[in-house]
């Protein structure tokens, strides 16, 4: 083999066609040589620096060759080939070529990473922390366009700080359980807030309440996107997200959900009870839990699970998808959480079957509450709000919220606008009762009432001007039959809102009668009295632990 390797071949010399100064030629040469000698023993410890600099003076040269004309290396490769008398030969010829250009090409691209990432080291005007500042202010998607610029942002990108507050909520589907698991282990400890799912397009004014719940009908932006990409596809990993993307949370010994302050999940179709209280048993941090049209979660469960495991939680916003069809909630549930939760400021239970006694049991247990929102709820009256403006619980209210509720009494509202006067409820600052299909008469719910003169609208305006009152009713000429509304909005995934804006009836002041009326407990301490009607199983009865 040594002979082979020193001895000269027969061939002749091919002349080159392209001239290289016979200094570097001769640099070449002595290179080759020494470097083909050196595969035939293993070079010893001291001339290692000596070969590392013979290779690099041949790598020197070879790039010296960049600037001759690409036809002439064509030519003189083609000619090396064909002297190889093998076809074997001739293909691990080509290989080596091919892997010498690959690993000339690696190293170029990884220097020219280290150049671009020392200069930006040197240039950018913030030091890591402050860089890590600013990242941590970006949203997710920037934030992984940042971390792909330079390898200085990358690893200012990768800290934890950067992912406390995680927001992967779109308007189509587009994230999936890898890429929230991913996101939440790169903040760990560090995660405090999570937000999930699919908000369907812009916010409308807060006087309206349109719902949160996504359907393809009030979808913003659907032009690219295919209901068919919900279904997993071969070799193509779906963007829905499943009942187990919350997992991450508790695991690891539940660190990622140990600090978690807010939680806000948005139609996620696919998550159920089980999961849902998983999450949250991993969360005894919680302040902040906003749930929106998840089909399969039931409010009691929910609640339960809440009451167990968030004793902290400050704000709870539920709105179903399944708009009155819900009605697990039991009463002993609702006085659990009072109990368990005695922090909660604000509490909006939409789309629900929600009976009168057990609002109650919530407005009034609650002492810190400020903010009720039981818009689109079935089986509401008003009733819950007697004797309720100078009570501990409800005195604090200042923002209540009774859109759009089915059942609503117009008498029940006249009472409540009659106690306004009377000096209770002195934190209301914003109160909205307007029905897109008006309230209901006092016998018959079924007869709706549009423009009443029972009820104190400009009284109540006069007086307090401190109050924001929305009152808000269609012409009496756009009735619609109640039965055929009713079957729609069962029939629905969503039913939005009219968006109507007729004046405000001017309602003369109640007589007094009415006050005395509101004022007055007529249940005798015993709730569930006033309730039988409503056929609730024996389990229902009312009670609250002070």
């Amino acid at each position: 083999m040594d002979t082979l390797l020193h001895t000269p071949t027969s061939m002749a010399k091919r002349p080159c066609p392209f001239s290289i100064s016979s200094s570097s030629s001769s640099s070449t040469a002595t290179a080759t040589a020494t470097a083909t000698t050196s595969t035939s023993s293993s070079p010893s410890p001291n001339r290692q620096p000596n070969m590392n600099h013979q290779v690099e003076n041949l790598l020197q040269t070879f790039l010296g060759l960049a600037d001759s004309p690409s036809l002439s290396i064509d030519l003189s490769f083609e000619r090396l080939l064909d002297s190889l008398p093998s076809d074997a030969e001739q293909s691990l010829f080509i290989n080596r070529a091919l892997k010498l250009g690959s690993i000339l090409l690696e190293a170029g691209k990884r220097s020219a990473r280290k150049r671009s990432s020392n200069h930006n080291s040197l240039t950018w005007a913030l030091p890591p922390d402050l860089t890590i500042k600013v990242f941590s202010m970006l949203d997710m998607q920037s934030l992984c366009y940042a971390a792909a610029t330079c390898s200085m942002f990358h690893k200012c990108a990768m800290d934890p700080l950067c992912y406390t507050n995680i927001d992967l909520t779109t308007v189509v589907p587009k994230v999936n359980n890898a890429v929230v698991s991913t996101m939440i282990q790169r903040a760990g400890k560090a995660l405090q807030s999570l937000k999930l799912g699919i908000v369907p397009g812009p916010t409308v004014s807060p006087g309206s309440c349109q719902p949160l719940v996504y359907s393809i009908r009030n979808s913003v932006d659907v032009s690219n996107f295919s209901w068919n990409d919900k279904k997993t596809r071969q070799g193509k990993e779906s963007s829905i997200l499943t009942r187990s993307c919350l997992s991450p949370l508790s695991g690891d010994s539940g660190a990622a959900g140990t600090l978690l302050r807010r939680l806000h999940l948005y139609n996620i179709e696919r998550m159920d009870n089980t999961s849902l209280c998983g999450a949250l048993s991993a969360c005894p941090s919680l302040l902040d839990l906003e749930i929106v049209g998840l089909r399969h979660v039931e409010l009691r469960q929910t609640l339960v699970s809440v009451s167990m495991n968030c004793p902290l939680i400050e704000r709870l916003f539920f709105e179903s998808s399944k708009t009155g069809r819900d009605e697990s909630l039991k009463s002993p549930t609702c006085a659990d959480l009072v109990n368990n939760c005695p922090n909660l400021i604000s509490l909006a239970l939409r789309g629900f079957k929600l009976h009168d006694c057990k609002v109650r049991i919530l407005v009034k247990g609650f002492r810190k509450l400020k903010y009720v929102d039981f818009s689109t709820s079935y089986s509401i009256t008003g009733n819950f709000l007697r004797n309720l403006g100078g009570s501990t619980g409800g005195n604090l209210l200042e923002v209540l919220i009774l859109r759009d509720c089915m059942h609503l009494k117009e008498v029940e509202v006249a009472r409540l606008l009659t106690a306004v006067l009377a000096g209770d409820f002195k934190s209301l600052r914003y109160l909205d009762v307007s029905n897109r299909e008006g309230l209901a008469s006092e016998g018959d719910w079924y007869h709706r009432c549009y423009s009443s003169s029972i009820i104190p609208i400009k009284q109540v305006l006069e007086a307090r001007s401190d109050i924001c009152l929305l009152a808000e009713f269609p012409p009496e000429g756009s009735f619609i039959d109640i039965e055929q509304m009713i079957d729609n909005e069962l029939n629905s995934e969503v039913s939005l809102p009219s968006h109507l804006s007729s004046p405000t009836s001017d309602g003369s002041f109640f007589m007094s009668t009415l006050e005395s009326s509101y004022n007055s407990d007529q249940s005798g301490g015993n709730e569930d009295s006033q309730y039988n009607h409503y056929e609730e199983s024996s389990d229902e009865v009312y009670f609250l632990v002070v």
